[in-house]
């Protein structure tokens, strides 16, 4: 039985491959086999890298009358949506081709709190879930929810409009926030943080502290 279906094509016969319009093409960074602690993983162990760096971009796309070209260069190390793109093996290496869109932000560092995110993307620190509810009931480890509260470390750019200007950012650096909780990428930082990068969308309030008004998110 075949299962080329489950296989990334492989272009041994090619010398080169051209990304076209707002496409990237990004060498896969190997999964790491040992993590912090320096145990061995087993394959099946390991998370599926979601980095690697730009070898090659498309010419642009048009927005509007402006030609927008694309704002990543190759030789620069970058992290991207997990379940972007087609995968393919090229020159005996895995690669991913991919939409400018999903790649999630500039990441020249091996700390995840130095990604520079793109677009419309935010990097949240995330905060962790409470123990207790606000009526006091402890919570066991199985009925904590995934916390959704966080603080932004650094915000994109903003989204290109149909005439390919940028739109305001709605949230900033410091602000903390209540997100949607199964959006965007998940990271553990070096300094063991939980961190989340995802689409300003998916930023539901704004979270504030001060005067008579206190916006508190409780598990329940």
């Amino acid at each position: 039985m075949s299962t080329s279906c489950c296989m990334s094509p492989t272009f041994s016969n090619y010398t080169t491959l051209k990304p076209l319009g707002d496409r990237v093409l990004i060498k896969i960074k190997a999964a790491e086999e040992k993590p912090a602690g320096g145990i061995l993983l087993p394959s099946t162990a390991q998370t599926k890298p979601q980095g690697g760096e730009v070898v090659a971009v498309g010419e642009g796309r048009a927005l509007g009358q402006n030609k927008v070209d694309i704002s990543v260069k190759t030789g620069t190390p970058v992290v991207y949506s997990k379940y972007a793109g087609t995968e393919v093996e090229f020159n005996g290496t895995n690669h991913l081709l991919l939409k400018e869109d999903d790649i999630v932000g500039i990441l020249e560092t091996v700390d995840v709190k130095d990604l520079k995110p793109l677009n419309d993307r935010d990097l949240i620190k995330v905060t962790e879930a409470e123990l207790t509810t606000a009526g006091g009931l402890f919570l066991t480890q199985a009925s904590k929810e995934k916390p959704s509260i966080g603080t932004v470390i650094a915000v994109g750019p903003g989204a290109l409009d149909e005439e390919g200007k940028r739109k305001e950012m709605t949230v900033s650096a410091g602000n903390t926030v209540l997100y949607s909780i199964y959006a965007g990428n998940d990271f553990k930082g070096s300094d063991g943080s939980d961190y989340i990068a995802l689409r300003t969308s998916d930023v539901i309030a704004v979270l504030s502290q001060g005067n008579d008004i206190y916006v508190q998110y409780s598990v329940i």
